[in-house]
């Protein structure tokens, strides 16, 4: 495992276009849930079946009610070593991207710029009616919140089932993707779309792709590297020694 980091790692500082995939691992080393099995569950209600369109329309304050629950879970959590990492790696490698699917907004406390967020962002709403997307970091946003410039109802600004990834930061993605020249796919599973195909962007345009993962995925066959542990554990050691 060492010698593999250590390769990475060599491989990383030769590189100027690097790009990075983070999934549900890297955040759930912090506390966040992800979602899967009996961490689905919110008042016998299943995660998917709250967090759709449908959902939200036939009883927004239900929906709100559990998004204000998952607020409340994640504004108790941080960021961890996985993702201060990859701030550092920001610093020093000059074409830099940061590309995940969580939308718990870990990366941008940790400090991360350059960031595409494909799946959207928990603490972020949109309004329904003139579409105005703000932050709003409140822990409880009510069951109906109005938007401040309308008075239009608001909606979590995530990626619900169901939905379509927005098309301009899906295309941004994959550019990143196909112009890199490594890629970190970091705790993801490899198979939610498209955001799993965006590795095999990486590949057919040239690049060097590792997982960092605590089990093997679907991908893993094709990886030039595969490491297989805690990304809080691998992913500093990436950037040490860096001189």
């Amino acid at each position: 495992m060492e010698e593999k980091i250590a390769s990475l790692r060599d491989v990383l500082k030769e590189a100027d276009r690097v790009a990075a995939l983070t999934g549900a691992g890297i955040s759930a080393e912090s506390g966040v849930p992800t979602f899967r099995g009996d961490e689905g569950l919110w008042r016998n209600y299943r995660a998917t079946d709250l967090a759709t369109p449908q959902a939200f329309a036939r009883d927004p304050e239900l929906v709100w009610e559990f998004y204000n629950w998952r607020r409340e879970l994640i504004s108790k959590v941080t960021y961890n070593p996985a993702h201060r990492a990859l701030v550092e790696l920001e610093r020093i490698v000059p074409g830099f991207t940061l590309i995940t699917q969580n939308v718990d907004g870990l990366h941008l406390l940790a400090g991360s710029r350059n960031l595409i967020e494909i799946h959207g962002n928990l603490w972020k709403v949109r309004c329904t009616k003139c579409r105005e997307i703000t932050l709003d970091r409140s822990p409880d946003m009510g069951t109906s919140p109005e938007c401040k410039l309308c008075g239009g109802l608001l909606r979590p600004h995530v990626v619900w089932f169901g939905e379509s990834l927005d098309p301009d930061i899906l295309q941004q993605a994959i550019a990143t993707s196909k112009a890199c020249q490594v890629m970190l796919v970091i705790g993801t599973s490899s198979v939610v779309q498209p955001a799993a195909s965006l590795a095999l962007e990486a590949k057919s345009g040239g690049a060097v792709v590792a997982e960092i993962n605590l089990e093997s995925t679907p991908h893993s066959p094709f990886m030039d590297f595969t490491l297989h542990g805690k990304a809080g554990e691998i992913v500093p050691k990436l950037v040490e020694n860096w001189a």
